[in-house]
């Protein structure tokens, strides 16, 4: 009877340990949320965009937080880009507009300021930033955000990783740092909303979903954004540091070599008009140090902090790379340049329907051009002339008239003579996935827009 006794009185402990446990949580998450929630902010940006062809405005959604009294918030770049007028709605349901102080496309960081003439509660709230460089996998984390147009959500995860590398490097993808993942959900309407720990201070800004994909959510690291806003505030542009190099990791490469002690970083390929390839940097050489400071990548996930070594230094400034190169090691001077644009504005071609934009690095990789020569289709609309003669999104255009189109500065010179001559018929040579193609452009010849 005794034994039952201290059996029933050892699980009833447990149960309340257990509950006690749970209310404690339970709490955690209550005062957490209660303590960001405040500075939450949904933001409605009037966009400006190009639809086959064509300008249009739309409205889309995003999430922001403030961080500072002065009204600054942190979104994405996404979720502001190319807006023309952007509106917020604060947590007491206050619609104030806002302007656009800066963005970095490279790791999708964005500061707005809100108009605090139009403010009529104050003071203002705004978050405590937290240190992303603590967190821990199995950590608890909360997302908020107004996801799918709806008002404030919370959804609560673990971080599932604070190291997760992406090695595509379109737009909303920074090849500068890692991200956290969580299965903490981020949906359409998130993007730019914290993620916070349970003492309430934002951790990462949530930055894409996986559609379709449960569970699976990816944020950019609040210590990288900070670093990013706080230049942004302070006025100052965003400028990185290029020498043209791809990366990639050096241990296999040291296994097919048989030089087990050999680190760094692998150089696997160059662009045509890089300094490194100037200065004489060869694909197959391995980098081992940067201004002496040595580097390694023995994975995927060590590359983003080699790339942001030297996207840190000042352009134009002479960068000392050791190299080793066939069983020796050399030391190489390159002066590094302003990075190229990867996200370039389009000009609008209205009287041919047709979008263009200077070429990227992007674009001259997966189009595999012989050079920089050229400019862009971004987009064609449909039954206007560009269209009817059979030029299409993402053709290169090389010559007009029989003239060499060097860049969009050029391009524009010539569509506007051709505009003035009022000239009926353009033969345009483009190439298109490696092969050279024709089209003459019928200025004067367009059918009603058909809806693809």
């Amino acid at each position: 009877m005794k034994y039952i006794l201290v059996t029933a009185v050892l699980f009833f402990t447990q149960q309340a340990a257990v509950a006690g446990n749970q209310s404690n949580l339970q709490e955690k998450i209550l005062s957490a949320r209660n303590k960001v929630m405040p500075a939450l902010v949904h933001i409605e940006p009037v966009k400006s965009i190009f639809s086959t062809g064509e300008r249009r405005h739309t409205v889309v959604t995003g999430s922001g937080f403030i961080f500072s009294p002065e009204g600054y918030i942190l979104t994405n770049h996404h979720v502001v880009e190319n807006a023309e007028k952007v509106k917020c709605t604060l947590s007491d349901k206050q619609k104030l507009s806002a302007k656009v102080i800066g963005s970095d496309p490279s790791t999708d960081v964005a500061v707005i300021q809100l108009n605090m003439d139009e403010l009529q509660a104050k003071p203002l709230p705004y978050v405590q930033l937290g240190n992303s460089d603590s967190l821990e996998v199995g950590q608890i984390v909360l997302a908020l955000g107004s996801p799918l147009g709806l008002s404030r959500s919370v959804s609560m995860g673990v971080i599932s990783s604070i190291d997760r590398y992406f090695e595509d490097t379109g737009s909303m993808v920074s090849p500068y740092n890692l991200w956290i993942q969580t299965d903490a959900a981020i949906n359409p309407g998130n993007s730019g909303g914290p993620l916070i720990n349970l003492d309430g201070e934002v951790v990462g800004m949530n930055a894409r979903g996986v559609f379709l994909a449960e569970n699976l959510g990816f944020a950019i690291p609040i210590n990288l954004a900070r670093e990013i806003a706080d230049k942004l505030v302070a006025g100052q542009k965003i400028h990185r540091s290029w020498i043209g190099v791809e990366l990639q990791p050096v241990k296999e490469f040291r296994e097919y070599l048989r030089e087990d002690h050999l680190t760094g970083v692998l150089v696997s390929g160059l662009d045509l008009l890089s300094p490194a390839r100037k200065a004489g940097l060869k694909a197959g050489d391995v980098i081992t140090a940067i201004n002496g400071r040595a580097v390694n990548a023995e994975f995927e996930e060590d590359l983003p902090a080699i790339r942001k070594i030297i996207a840190d230094l000042p352009p134009e400034e002479t960068v000392s790379l050791t190299v080793w190169r066939k069983g020796k090691f050399e030391n190489l001077k390159i002066k590094t340049e302003k990075e190229p644009f990867r996200y370039l504005p389009e000009f609008d071609c209205q009287s041919w329907g047709l979008v263009v934009r200077s070429l990227t690095r992007h674009i001259f990789r997966i189009q595999n051009l012989p050079d920089y020569d050229g400019v862009y289709i971004s987009g064609v609309k449909s039954g206007s002339p560009a269209d009817l003669s059979g030029l299409k999104a993402g053709d290169v255009i090389r010559e007009i008239n029989n003239r060499p189109v060097k860049n969009l500065a050029g391009f524009k010179e010539y569509y506007s003579k051709l505009n003035e001559e009022k000239a009926a018929q353009i033969f345009v040579k483009v190439l298109r996935q490696g092969s050279t193609y024709f089209a003459l452009v019928d200025a004067k010849k367009s059918k009603p827009n058909i809806p693809r």
